[in-house]
């Protein structure tokens, strides 16, 4: 899995096997999941035609699933717990009724899950954001426009994805954590440029930790003075390319790739070069990094 965002899309790419209940949504696989901003006074009685349109702008095939919301994606949450990787954009009316606005979550897991799994996290998910929710003393358990994705890739892994599984429990705690989170930036209507991004930590005890790009972090440099955080959380990850990284023992049992001695997307002029080109590939990037070292 990788994504990327442009002015008013969230686009993540791979090969998933998905299911959706937004707009064409069901079981299938496709190569592309996306969520687009529109005008808060947008009107259009063919949703489907403006996510084509999104897509063909991109240079997108039609193997997709797409969801809109008046959310700029650049207030999106983005939340990492292990395998489960969370993106959240939320808006809705504190005042009643409080069933005006629309909360898109996209679940997606780098382990495999049978399609019975995909149709359970979206429960667990919807569950959790009726919790969240009522949980801010909000009057609603969601709004009619609000609409899951949950997608998997590998080689299929999970049977099951009720909230006591290990796929169900991560997805109940992200979009628990995640909702009021995403509300927060749109409430306060952030400006940032850029999603919040979270990852759950066990260090000290498990809890939540905010990312925050360059010197805000409290381990910059933890690979080299000046260099770029812009993908810190790599969006490539895992990328299982072992001359990048390697398979270790988890703490928790289990393999977990640890990728913590790569420097690629760190590297100022490679970060650049991928802002700009954001399609591109790992295998691009790599050979762009040599180019530039050839430079040197």
């Amino acid at each position: 899995m990788r994504y990327y965002l442009d002015k008013s899309t969230l686009f993540i790419r791979g090969s998933f096997r998905a299911a959706s209940t937004g707009i064409g949504g069901g079981v299938r696989s496709v190569d592309t999941l996306l969520n687009h901003t529109v005008p808060q006074d947008w009107r259009d009685d063919d949703l489907s035609k403006e996510i084509e349109r999104v897509a063909a702008a991109e240079g997108l095939g039609p193997d997709l699933f797409g969801l809109l919301t008046s959310v700029p994606v650049q207030q999106a949450c983005i939340l990492q717990y292990d395998f489960i990787t969370v993106f959240i954009t939320a808006g809705i009316r504190r005042e009643p009724p409080a069933t005006a606005g629309t909360i898109n979550i996209i679940v997606c897991s780098s382990e495999g899950m049978e399609d019975s799994a995909l149709l359970e996290t979206i429960m667990v998910a919807t569950e959790a954001k009726a919790e969240a929710l009522l949980g801010l003393d909000l009057p609603a358990t969601g709004t009619p426009t609000d609409a899951v994705i949950a997608a998997s890739e590998g080689e299929t892994s999970h049977r099951y994805a009720g909230r006591i599984t290990p796929t169900g429990l991560r997805v109940r705690e992200t979009v628990l954590h995640g909702v009021p989170e995403a509300l927060r930036c749109h409430d306060a209507g952030i400006q940032s440029g850029r999603p919040t991004f979270f990852i759950y930590s066990r260090f000290q005890g498990g809890h939540w930790a905010e990312w925050k790009p360059g010197k805000e972090c409290p381990y910059y440099p933890c690979h080299f003075e000046g260099q770029a955080c812009d993908f810190c959380y790599c969006p490539f990850y895992p990328c299982k390319d072992e001359s990048l990284g390697q398979w270790v023992e988890s703490s928790n049992g289990g393999k977990i790739w640890n990728c913590a001695a790569c420097t690629l997307l760190h590297e100022p002029a490679v970060a650049a070069y991928f802002r700009k080109f954001p399609n591109a590939s790992r295998e691009e990037l790599m050979q762009y990094a040599e180019q530039q070292k050839q430079k040197k």
